[in-house]
């Protein structure tokens, strides 16, 4: 519904913008802005004025971040320059060090942070936080930063930051300047650290399946978690495929074997291949 509503106004604008360009009064300044709206595209366009004077755009920016570009115009546009509320080449490096905290470090708040904001609360352990100050005109120099948590802990590592400021370096990223003056690690995101967690196998208790035992390539995760959410263990369905093979109690249809999870004896079904019957 929500598409349709917004194709229906950007049909709206255009039939709009269309009529006015054809209207005797001021029409070489629709026209000329007409023509431009067409060569940037309409579905680019957030908003219009009524009379066309103010024009808004989504425009994306050398690293496919989305910005919207504000135009104010002149009545005597094309003569008469626009004026134009966006700088976005000069923060594409404050952005960058923003997207390079964001993606490697348990940043506290908004899963989505904003970047107009150059402020972050980064967990550091032991329910302790420090809050980084970054530079939007010099993002790659020393951050503001505080310390919030226990004493015991924070005030060890306010002394630690004092006393390895001089390391910081220009030449490294964010990220390894942290870890170089606080000499800890740092977590990760919890949404990376659930992905670099694999489930072993209940069965074969391996995280990958060989494809072959000789060359010991990877061939499968785990691929099926036992839908009993007190359970949840995980399998390689081959590896579940030939357990309840061993089942006398199992059954078959087609491709399918129905049968219990070894761990909590709830109903699982298993696809199988025609190779592995």
């Amino acid at each position: 519904m929500f598409i349709k509503l917004l194709a229906l106004q950007e049909c709206l604008e255009q039939s709009r913008c269309r009529e006015l360009a054809k209207s005797s009064s001021s029409s070489s300044f629709y026209r000329s802005v007409y023509s431009e709206i067409e060569e940037v595209g309409w579905e680019n366009l957030v908003r219009m004025s009524g009379d066309i004077t103010f024009l808004s755009f989504r425009v994306l920016d050398k690293r496919g971040r989305l910005h919207v570009l504000e135009i104010q115009l002149d009545r005597n546009y094309p003569n008469c320059p626009p004026s134009v509320a966006a700088h976005l080449e000069m923060l594409q490096e404050f952005w960058s060090t923003l997207d390079e905290i964001d993606k490697s470090l348990w940043v506290a708040g908004n899963k989505q942070p904003s970047r107009a904001l150059p402020c972050r609360q980064i967990h550091i352990g032991s329910d302790s936080f420090i809050m980084l100050s970054i530079d939007v005109d010099d993002p790659k120099a020393l951050p503001e930063c505080r310390f919030l948590g226990p004493d015991e802990f924070v005030n060890s590592l306010r002394k630690i930051w004092k006393q390895n400021a001089k390391r910081w370096s220009k030449d490294r990223s964010v990220i390894e300047n942290l870890r170089s003056l606080l000499e800890i690690e740092l977590p990760k995101p919890p949404a990376v650290v659930e992905s670099e967690h694999q489930a072993e196998c209940g069965i074969c208790y391996a995280q990958f399946l060989p494809l072959d035992d000789g060359l010991g390539n990877k061939s499968s995760e785990t691929d099926y978690t036992c839908e009993n959410t007190s359970c949840s263990r995980a399998f390689h369905s081959l590896c579940l495929a030939e357990w309840l093979r061993s089942i006398t109690t199992t059954r078959q249809s087609f491709n399918v074997l129905f049968g219990n999870c070894p761990y909590c004896s709830e109903p699982v079904a298993v696809k199988v291949n025609s190779a592995n019957k």
